[in-house]
């Protein structure tokens, strides 16, 4: 494409001279360098250029409304100009010739009808016609550029036969970007009694594209009806050709053979870019390589190696078809017996492209069963197919001898019948129905599976909704007793659930231990916060309760906990002691018979309550008691010596300790108070870390066996 612009730069420098160019000249007008034609509608041009760096001259079409200039038509392509002698004219006999310095012929239309009133006219399709100024019918022709393109097809010329004149109009490529002479890469129509559209490389077949079947080509999935294009192809007694229409006429697009690297390109021009965009090319890959898998090959791109043969047949040479070279082909398993034909059968291959029909037959007017018949008769048919295939497919097409050129198609292709032994048959039958009976199995076993699967889910749901239920219930019938004893209102599943939109995790605050909270707002305006019971939570439903119980029974909402008081409040109204596998609390202020064997009482306050005075007395935590050389006691005397009378009496042995109300008056009592029946004292181990306390001149010990020593202010 470069290569085309630098040869436009060319041709704008050499045609900045020309105004007014008619569409038209007569007998007696010539046009030589510094004139052109142009078409009516200034879409194309005629005139002399020189390609590329090239300095010889060639009289040729290009389109004139394009800034990146672009020959369609070379005349003298086989014989250039050296000078700017070049003049084309009519001569006296009518024929269009091309003359340099002394009137040497160079080029000549060879036309051998004669015109009273011969014109040359370049018309708006880009074609250049010679004919008769006084025919009233304007579309007779003594002769036409069309009928001799060269690397360009453009929409409305005819690619084929002429069948009456012998007329070949083949497109052939430069030879390079600087010599537009013929070069050895060549597109036409292949002349037989199936005739297809064939490229050649030199005398070797390049690419075929596959018969006509009435919708376009089974080896081109691109030749078909579309926005864009409309395609038609012509087979009868006078001539067989193939041409394009543009749908659009304000569409520019062209078909050029590309020598370089031997593609047909098929451009379209984009007018907002001034650039030809790249449509479509051809081959596309390597399976469009002609006979690239041999005879009974199949090319499948999509396949590695590329190459396979078809059904019932396997590798001629097992070598030489494992690498890249694939073009022995391939042979029978079984052999044919032409002799029994109840021993030979067709099967069916589905979306290829037809085989090359240079050894084929075709009837237009038989029917696929007779085309069946037909072949089964013959012993060299090998293939037979629907000529055509608009309306559910008519005609036959019959293939004698090896089949070649074959490749499999996704979504396009046609159906082809292949000759095989009965045998061959039978077992892709065999095959066909066991397919049919894994896929119905594996359909059945999925839908049983689904369905059980659902009844499953299904069933899980109900016993996980009756669990609930029956939580609820439990629930119900444990706080059920304590209703009276509650200053909290109590509210139903379906309550909190609406408050919270249903456990949304929009709403989710946090965490703990029983399980996830969440923020909920009821009916009236009043936000909540819900804790929910996880199902990972290592907490019971037993746990849950009492802890709901425990919040519900408290003075008021905002009471906080008190180093581990309340336990009491767990009781029922009229039980004074029991018992819990699940200890709940700080050890150093649980009473010892709660903390170690999970009994606990009214009375399992009144130790913590012992060991709180304590720590007002001495100032300082349970867990590490100090022997200071000055007190830190902030209470008077009589009030030191009260807390701690107090504290022994609150000892281990529950039997021995006094209950609340008696400490309260105790401590209000200014009577003397009885004396314990031992100092009280705490069970731990042995600190492992003198040094530590020593280098802070300080004697601790941590829950080891201690006499507490009163040091009064």
């Amino acid at each position: 494409m470069n290569s085309f612009m630098f040869v436009g730069a060319n041709i704008l420098l050499l045609l900045s001279g020309f105004s007014n160019a008619s569409d038209s000249i007569t007998q007696s007008q010539t046009i030589s360098e510094g004139r052109a034609l142009a078409s009516a509608d200034g879409s194309f041009e005629l005139g002399f250029f020189s390609p590329g760096s090239s300095t010889n001259r060639y009289l040729g079409i290009w389109y004139k409304n394009i800034p990146v200039i672009t020959v369609i038509w070379v005349a003298n392509r086989n014989n250039p100009i050296k000078d700017l002698s070049g003049v084309l004219k009519i001569n006296t006999t009518g024929n269009l010739v091309l003359l340099s310095q002394n009137s040497s012929l160079v080029w000549s239309a060879n036309s051998t009808k004669q015109a009273l009133n011969p014109t040359l006219q370049l018309l708006e399709t880009g074609n250049l016609v010679l004919r008769d100024g006084n025919d009233g019918n304007s579309e007779n022709y003594l002769w036409q550029s069309f009928d001799y393109p060269c690397d360009t097809l453009l929409p409305g010329m005819k690619l084929g036969w002429d069948l009456k004149t012998g007329l070949d109009r083949r497109l052939s490529a430069w030879k390079n970007w600087d010599d537009p002479s013929p070069g050895d890469f060549t597109w036409g129509i292949e002349l037989h009694d199936n005739p297809e559209i064939v490229m050649w490389k030199g005398s070797k077949m390049y690419y075929r594209s596959g018969p006509w079947n009435g919708l376009g080509v089974s080896g081109a999935p691109e030749l078909k009806p579309n926005p864009v294009f409309r395609f038609n192809f012509v087979s009868n007694e006078n001539e067989v050709y193939y041409e394009y229409y543009l749908k659009d006429k304000s569409i520019i697009s062209r078909m050029v053979m590309n020598q370089t690297n031997y593609l047909r390109q098929r451009y379209i021009w984009i007018e907002a870019s001034s650039t030809w965009s790249l449509y479509a090319t051809v081959p596309r890959d390597n399976c469009d390589t002609y006979n690239l898998c041999g005879a009974y090959g199949n090319c499948i791109i999509s396949e590695s190696p590329v190459c396979q043969c078809l059904k019932g047949f396997q590798p001629k040479s097992q070598q030489t078809w494992n690498p890249t070279d694939w073009s022995q082909g391939c042979e029978r398993r079984t052999q044919l017996s032409c002799q029994d034909k109840e021993k030979d059968g067709f099967f069916k291959f589905v979306g290829l492209k037809l085989p090359d029909t240079t050894n084929s037959w075709v009837n237009k007017n038989m029917s696929l069963k007779e085309c069946r018949t037909e072949c089964l008769n013959n012993c060299s048919c090998m293939a037979y197919s629907n000529s055509d295939i608009r309306e559910g497919g008519s005609g036959c097409a019959i293939w004698y001898g090896d089949l070649i050129d074959i490749r499999q198609f996704s979504a396009a292709g046609q159906d082809l019948y292949v000759r095989m032994p009965a045998s061959e048959i039978e077992t892709k039958d065999e095959h066909k129905t066991k397919v049919i009976v894994i896929v119905v199995v594996a359909v059945v076993t999925a839908i049983v599976s689904g369905m059980l699967l659902i009844a499953y889910l299904m069933y899980k749901r109900r016993t996980k909704f009756r669990e609930n239920m029956e939580n609820n219930v439990i629930i119900d019938q444990s706080i059920g007793g304590h209703k009276e004893d509650m200053e909290l209102p109590i509210f139903d599943l379906a309550t909190i659930a609406k408050a919270t939109n249903n456990f949304s995790s929009n709403n989710k605050l946090g965490e703990g231990g029983f399980g996830p909270v969440y923020k909920g707002t009821l009916i009236d305006g009043q936000e909540i916060a819900v804790k929910r019971l996880s199902q990972s939570s290592g907490q019971g439903l037993n746990e849950f309760i009492n802890e709901v119980l425990l919040i519900a029974k408290l003075q008021h909402r905002n009471l906080v906990k008190l180093l581990d008081f309340g336990l009491a409040r767990t009781f029922e109204r009229n039980q004074i002691e029991g018992n819990t596998k699940r200890v709940v609390g700080t050890y150093g202020y649980m009473a010892p018979e709660y903390a170690i064997d999970g009994l606990f009482s009214v009375k399992s306050d009144v130790f913590s309550f012992g060991i709180l005075l304590l720590e007002i007395v001495s100032g300082k935590k349970n867990r590490g008691f100090y022997h200071l050389n000055q007190s830190l006691n902030l209470i008077g005397q009589r009030s030191s010596v009260a807390s701690m009378l107090v504290s022994y009496v609150c000892n281990k042995h529950p039997e021995d300790r006094p209950n609340m109300s008696s400490v309260v008056m105790m401590l209000g009592s200014e009577s003397l108070l009885p004396e314990p029946k031992e100092p009280g004292f705490l069970i731990g181990k042995d600190s492992l870390d003198a040094t530590s306390s020593l280098s802070k001149q300080q004697l601790s010990s941590t829950n080891e066996i201690t006499i507490t020593r009163l040091e009064a202010r």
